[in-house]
């Protein structure tokens, strides 16, 4: 397996492998599995290029040393094969702004004679993007027939999507089986991923803080179970906060509010208190009274929230409370937005969570972002460089630091 210098947290079969880093790619065509799932707007422009720019540095050494890459990804969810805005050929100018001066071919599918065409006659320090993965039905199964046609493509295998790490798809997971320990492995962005999560979780530098935020609880339990055990202090913030509100007897009008959860709650923050692990919940809230960015708003204690009224955003004081916590950790993960950040009027709180975390950053902590709408919200406040490590993985980021194997990654390893 090759592998460009992870550190303590595999286990020993892994160092088998080839060190990536110092592996020559001459003449060599890599098949690499990458996650350019991008956001695009109504005429098809990439409105957010951090995935794309997350992989670059594996394709430019790649190519630096005079080999080929045939680069493969979904985009969106496509249903019953190929829909023109999912196409990723939309991709295509992000991409070439990447790598000025590079020949970038496009294969309109990633399976057919015409695809395996473009990948033979790919030349050294060419291109070669296919079409959506996802455009197959087979992809999403794992299917073994699928996957041994894509690893057709190439004659070594890249493993650099950590954002469908968590998918035991053909082109992840499924497709390494096709080749041996020396012709497989991860590019830089993995290792990334994998090295700053596992630096979180490991971290030695206290106080260590997690800011949990987003829709549900039921979205984030597993975590919530596993950050007690490692953290110092936990700030819950979004609309799970009032499932933890009710909980305790607030009242919480119109909030977001999972009935189900409500004893789950309980037991996680007794055994929060039983591990020493302080939780932090909003003290006081934005209230608006309706879901839109044109409702009205008012200030309101947390516990104490008017019939008719919900809670999208934290409040001043929990501002300046949670900001304090943050600036005086040495270790913090973000997951998860404070409130409806994607309504200007209910973003205040979310991107104040951001500049505190940027501010202790600056001051020496380390600062992980656990992607999705984490680092949607750090990238919106312009914020994005004065943090530690943004994942581009929301959803691989969450299963990894609840402690689950991720198949992307035991896929390589096996």
């Amino acid at each position: 397996m090759i592998w460009f210098g992870l550190p303590f947290f595999f286990d020993q079969k892994i160092f088998k492998m080839i060190n990536f880093q110092h592996t020559n790619f001459k003449d060599q065509k890599v098949v690499m599995r990458v996650d350019f799932n991008v956001p695009l707007d109504a005429a098809y422009n990439v409105t957010d290029d951090t995935r794309i720019a997350g992989a670059a540095a594996t394709i430019q050494k790649i190519l630096d040393d005079g080999g080929s890459v045939v680069l493969m990804s979904h985009l969106g969810r496509p249903k019953g094969g190929p829909e023109n805005k999912y196409s990723l050929r939309h991709i295509l100018p992000a991409l070439q702004s990447y790598f000025e001066g590079v020949t970038i071919h496009f294969a309109d599918d990633c399976i057919s004679e015409d695809a395996f065409a473009n990948s033979a006659a790919l030349k050294n320090g060419e291109l070669l993007l296919l079409e959506n993965l996802r455009f197959y039905p087979e992809e999403e199964k794992g299917n073994p027939e699928f996957a041994k046609k894509l690893s057709k493509h190439g004659t070594i295998y890249i493993n650099d999507a950590f954002g469908t790490a968590h998918r035991e798809h053909a082109s992840t997971a499924t497709i390494a089986t096709n080749f041996d320990t020396n012709h497989k492995g991860f590019g830089y962005l993995m290792a990334a991923e994998v090295e700053n999560a596992t630096k979180l979780l490991n971290s030695s530098e206290k106080p260590v803080t997690a800011i949990v935020g987003g829709a549900k609880v039921s979205d984030k339990i597993q975590l919530l179970e596993r950050l007690i055990d490692s953290m110092d202090n936990i700030l819950i913030g979004g609309g799970m906060a009032y499932t933890f509100l009710f909980a305790l007897g607030g009242k919480i009008g119109n909030s977001l509010f999972e009935a189900e959860f409500v004893d789950l709650a309980i037991k996680i923050m007794d055994k929060a208190k039983a591990c020493n692990t302080k939780i932090y919940l909003p003290s006081d809230n934005i209230a608006a009274d309706k879901f839109a960015a044109d409702a009205n708003s008012q200030e309101v204690d947390s516990m104490a929230i008017p019939d008719g009224w919900m809670g999208l955003d934290i409040g001043p004081k929990t501002i300046v409370e949670f900001s304090n916590i943050i600036k005086s950790s040495k270790t913090i993960l973000w997951n998860g937005p404070m409130g409806v950040f994607e309504f200007e009027k209910f973003a205040t709180g979310t991107f104040a969570v951001a500049k505190a975390l940027a501010e202790a950053t600056d001051a020496g902590a380390f600062s992980l972002i656990g992607g999705g709408d984490s680092a949607s919200a750090i990238n919106k406040s312009g914020l994005e460089d004065r943090v530690s490590f943004v994942s581009t993985g929301g959803g691989a980021m969450l299963e990894f630091l609840e402690g689950k194997e991720l198949p992307g990654i035991k896929a390589i390893q096996d």
